[in-house]
């Protein structure tokens, strides 16, 4: 607790982020009643921050300005001051990311709202400085006009908030549109335009890993047999892992890079990114045949395991780029260090094949990287040792900080990238942490009447879900169905997924909502379907429609996704590559994709075979269910598997494409060229 400081209202919250802020000289609130009725009592304006807990310039406006009594002078007086952390509420962050978007073209975190206490906003902007600087508008004299106009020209401001409000609802109305097969390759030819062929990724400075963009294509070359689309996949991520975004001594991705090169990151670390990435680097592993990407799986998921998961099994959701109040602090070095640390000989090696210099390519120090070139194989132990030596001593500094919230969704996404792992890789302890993740999920994260919750911490599971967490989860246990066989997992993704519907599903136009019917009403219910850092959560239901349609036999699931390729077809036209997890979902849908089930006994030699030949290759449209003895109850998930039988009480396979059924088979190389066979 800081010396002399009273607590404000945010001392009673769980959220990491509001806790930073509870010491701050500006009396905050949480986003609550208590604060929209105060601001209509005392007539009073509402300023909103937004932001998260490891944001490096979240962390500076706070220190500049919200720990400023000049600052906080303004504001307790005139304002009733709203801090939101956006990763609990992300509908209240949708709505006015939006509005800072439409009135200033750009937006980011920390995100700044100006509102009326009916919660409709009428100025929005990101970071400001304490003191005008450089052109840029300081927080200050942004505060004392909109005193002055709350004061002098109160009904300018509430029309604007009307018209803002109304503005925004329009965008929420999507035009209905066939989407039509060739959006596809349109999606395919806007990444060939935007890719940088020296140092993959797309567009120039700064670069999001996005690895949806890299799913998309993956399948568009397996679909396609487009060898460039691999080349972009595989240049992204050998360009990823070599630059400074990928943490080099203790694992794990960055959020993002400053630069073209992938050199300089903002050197915080998501879950959902790590979670994505791993399942690209798995699933470009499995495309390629390439140790090297299904080594750094095995990193990130060492990373993940060792850092980012809690004793009862799941996930944290990020590490800070900050330490010791300086970004970055805790992951740089310089050459001195590495040569204390290893020694002259093997430290100049490091240095030189990591780009470790006197001069420094970052404030001075250095950012591991291998941006010039592989570490050569003679030296690979050699610099494995100095690694896990580096390691060792990195240690011992002070640490950034972890926030320590466990999201649902962001589960989802890990449980479905290790459950995935177990299977690619062979990698039972990789399935058992998926595992213990889902069961903690379905422990502590679903409310007494059934409702999943959004967020846990210190004991306490708050928030209804979102539709992302809805859809994450079901995605995780789709995969995780796959890898185990085990129906339980099947079961509960179609549970949800009926869930969902009913929470989220609009009945008049379709898609689905971003908060459910029973959670607080906003100023708007809007549907997201841009896949930004991570894919939407209709993005992400629309191929579990496919999927649960195909494993099940509820082919209502296939009209929903269907009528959500109507419905947001107009948008996703315009710029397809925005929209590269819906592009995912529609090449899905078009494609002729395999249904497998096996039926036979698990421990017959025979039923093992026929699984390692159906996992033995890249198959992003097969399908497959295992009913044995141990499973009858399957049929009452898929009731049309009760039909099929074991031939001669023989391990059986059934391969369907297109809805045709070939005939059964008990061979495995048969089995094989049934899944290789366009037919």
């Amino acid at each position: 607790m800081p010396a002399n400081k009273q607590a404000n209202r945010l001392i009673h919250e769980k959220s990491p982020y509001l806790l930073q802020h509870a010491y701050n000289s500006v009396d905050w609130f949480p986003w609550s009643d208590e604060a929209f009725e105060k601001a209509k009592a005392e007539d009073k304006p509402i300023f909103l921050s937004i932001g998260y807990s490891t944001c490096h310039w979240c962390h500076v406006m706070e220190r500049e300005s919200f720990e400023d009594d000049e600052v906080a002078e303004i504001l307790n007086k005139h304002f009733v001051s709203i801090k939101v952390d956006r990763e609990e509420r992300p509908d209240i962050d949708n709505i006015y990311m939006s509005a800072c978007q439409a009135l200033t073209g750009h937006g980011g975190w920390p995100l700044t709202i100006f509102m009326t206490p009916e919660k409709k906003p009428f100025y929005a902007g990101t970071y400001f400085p304490k003191n005008d600087r450089m052109g840029m508008p300081g927080l200050i004299s942004i505060l004392n006009r909109v005193v002055k106009a709350w004061q002098r020209d109160r009904d300018t401001l509430v029309e604007s908030s009307h018209q803002i409000t109304e503005a925004l609802g329009r965008q929420d109305e999507f035009s209905e549109d066939e989407l039509p097969a060739d959006t596809i390759h349109e999606a395919y030819s806007d990444f060939k335009e935007d890719f940088d062929a020296e140092y993959g990724g797309f567009g120039r400075a700064p670069k999001f890993p996005t690895p949806h963009n890299l799913l998309f294509l993956l399948r568009y070359w397996h679909a396609e047999k487009v060898e460039n689309a691999l080349h972009m996949v595989e240049k992204t991520l050998d360009s990823m892992y070599r630059g400074g975004i990928y943490d080099h001594i203790g694992f794990g991705f960055c959020r993002y890079s400053t630069d073209r090169k992938w050199l300089v990151p903002h050197f915080e670390k998501m879950l959902y990114d790590n979670a994505l990435l791993a399942m690209a680097y798995l699933e470009a592993y499995h495309a390629t045949g390439k140790e090297q990407y299904g080594s750094i799986a095995h990193q990130i998921f060492e990373y993940v395991l060792r850092d980012m998961t809690s004793p009862e099994g799941g996930f944290y959701s990020a590490e800070d780029a900050d330490s010791e109040g300086v970004e970055g602090k805790f992951y740089v070095w310089s050459v001195e260090e590495i040569e204390q640390v290893l020694g002259k000989n093997a430290g100049e090696k490091f240095c030189q094949y990591f780009d470790i210099t006197p001069r420094g390519n970052f404030e001075g120090m250095n950012i591991s990287n291998l941006i010039k070139g592989a570490v050569p194989e003679k030296d690979k132990e050699l610099m494995e040792q100095c690694r896990k030596k580096l390691f060792e001593h990195r240690e011992k500094r002070v640490r950034p900080f972890r926030d320590d919230k466990i999201l649902t969704g962001w589960n989802g996404l890990m449980i479905a990238s290790l459950a995935a792992g177990g299977r690619i890789l062979n990698e039972e302890k990789y399935t058992k942490a998926a595992e213990k993740a889902a069961n903690f999920i379905f422990t502590r994260l679903i409310r007494e009447d059934g409702r999943l919750m959004a967020r846990y911490r210190e004991g306490q599971a708050a928030l209804p879900a979102y539709v992302d967490d809805y859809a994450f989860m079901v995605w995780g246990l789709t995969e995780l169905y796959e890898t185990t066989y085990n129906p339980e997992y099947l079961q509960k993704a179609i549970k949800l997924n009926s869930d969902m519907l009913g929470l989220f599903w609009d009945e008049e136009k379709g898609g689905l909502f971003l908060y459910g019917s029973d959670s607080e009403q906003l100023i708007l219910r809007p549907k997201e379907v841009y896949d930004g850092a991570v894919p939407s959560g209709n993005s992400v239901a629309a191929l579990n429609f496919l999927k649960l349609a195909r494993l099940t036999g509820q082919h209502e699931l296939e009209e929903k996704a269907a009528q959500m390729f109507k419905l947001f077809g107009s948008s996703v036209k315009r710029a397809p590559r925005a929209y590269s997890f819906f592009m995912t979902a529609f090449l899905y849908s078009q494609v002729h994709t395999k249904e497998v089930v096996i039926v036979g006994r698990s421990t017959e030699k025979n039923t093992e075979s026929m699984i390692k030949a159906l996992r033995n290759e890249y198959r992003p449209f097969t399908l497959s269910l295992l009913y044995t003895e141990k499973e009858p109850y399957l049929s009452g998930l898929a009731p049309f598997i009760a039909d099929y039988k074991a031939l001669e009480e023989k391990t059986t396979a059934y391969v369907c494409r297109n809805f045709t059924c070939h005939a059964p088979t008990s061979d495995v190389e048969q089995l094989k060229r049934l899944l290789d066979s366009p037919n």
